[in-house]
């Protein structure tokens, strides 16, 4: 049974087969009968909330596949993310509502010009944990503006706050796409680049002379 072991497992075979040795009475076989009975049972549980799920989001298909569009989302995502903030966006007036109910975006309690806390609403569990599926998928997403937008940020605020900002940016292109019924425009992975040349210029300068180099910078001719 050792030897069906599969991946990194192959590396731990000596420790599989002394795990595996011993006897295996009666008593073993009902206990593993019960539990693959209880597997049973919950595989078609499973398949029965996915049918009632799939006929309650039948009206909503459009609407997912358009989300589907965006880096990251898949349909389980964006099934979740259509469960909580619903296809029609004219209850949130702006894209900028429907982040601060979401708890995408930082607070602004100010009083008497001093502000007080910068914390972000709590927003829905259940969206949260979609949107932070759909951020970390993006991430990996190559020659996307969203990995790019990731890439630029952790250096400066860490993987966290990193990713809360792409959670920001789907939650938003969200609101659009589902307020115009638009497909997801993608910027590209070179959209920082191309916005601002010369902070690009400036931060590769400063990698050059960090290695010890002397940079000189002369435009080419036309």
């Amino acid at each position: 049974m050792a030897e069906l072991a599969r991946g990194r497992l192959r590396a731990k075979l000596p420790q599989l087969k002394e795990a595996l040795e011993g006897r295996f009475d009666p008593r073993h076989g009902l206990v593993v009968s019960a539990i693959l009975a209880h597997l049973d049972f919950l595989d078609e549980q499973i398949e029965r909330l996915s049918e009632a799920i799939e006929d309650e989001l039948r009206p909503f298909a459009a609407a997912v596949e358009l989300l589907r569009t965006i880096p990251g989302v898949e349909r389980r995502t964006a099934e979740g993310i259509l469960a909580e903030i619903g296809a029609d966006m004219r209850q949130f007036p702006s894209e900028r509502h429907l982040a601060s109910w979401a708890g995408q975006c930082p607070g602004n309690d100010q009083s008497a010009g001093k502000r007080r806390s910068g914390r972000a609403r709590k927003g829905s569990k259940w969206l949260k944990e979609a949107l932070k599926e759909a951020a970390l998928a993006a991430t990996r997403a190559n020659g996307t503006y969203l990995q790019a937008q990731y890439q630029r940020l952790r250096p400066l605020l860490g993987h966290g706050k990193a990713l809360g900002s792409v959670e920001h940016s789907l939650i938003v292109a969200c609101w659009r796409m589902l307020a115009t019924a638009e497909l997801y425009r993608e910027a590209g992975g070179d959209y920082f680049q191309r916005a601002d040349p010369q902070r690009t210029i400036r931060r590769l300068v400063k990698q050059l002379e960090a290695l010890g180099h002397t940079v000189t910078l002369e435009p080419m001719a036309a």
